[in-house]
């Protein structure tokens, strides 16, 4: 029981950290080349991690186990620790992430004056 709780954490714990990290990434890289200046300097990327790795850490490290994890069948050792499903749900919440954090950076203040000038 312990085992799989502990399995399940990793998991999640992965696909939480992989997925914050690519967005990150990203929006760095590309903020970079497209404005000529990353929106995320470099102290701002470490409190990111910082951050991220120590919630995602202590909501995971604190889900008890339970008697549902002995009913489903143990995986088997040559399974990947990142599913393919994982792999969709990573890849699906970064474009989400990437699409909203885009519309912010590069749309968010045509948004705000068009905002501000129907006086809402």
């Amino acid at each position: 029981m312990w085992g799989r709780n502990v399995y399940d954490s990793i998991s999640k714990f992965l696909q939480f950290q992989l997925t914050v990290n690519i967005v990150a990434v990203i929006v760095a890289f590309t903020g970079a080349c497209i404005t000529q200046d990353s929106p995320l300097k470099a102290v701002q990327m470490l409190w990111v991690n910082l951050i991220m790795d120590t919630f995602a850490s202590l909501a995971l490290a604190t889900e008890p186990p339970t008697e549902a994890l002995l009913l489903r069948k143990p995986y088997g050792r040559n399974k990947p620790l990142i599913s393919r499903t994982m792999m969709k749900n990573i890849l699906g919440h970064a474009v989400y992430q990437l699409t909203l954090i885009f519309t912010l950076l590069f749309v968010g203040e045509k948004l705000g004056q068009a905002r501000r000038s129907a006086g809402l």
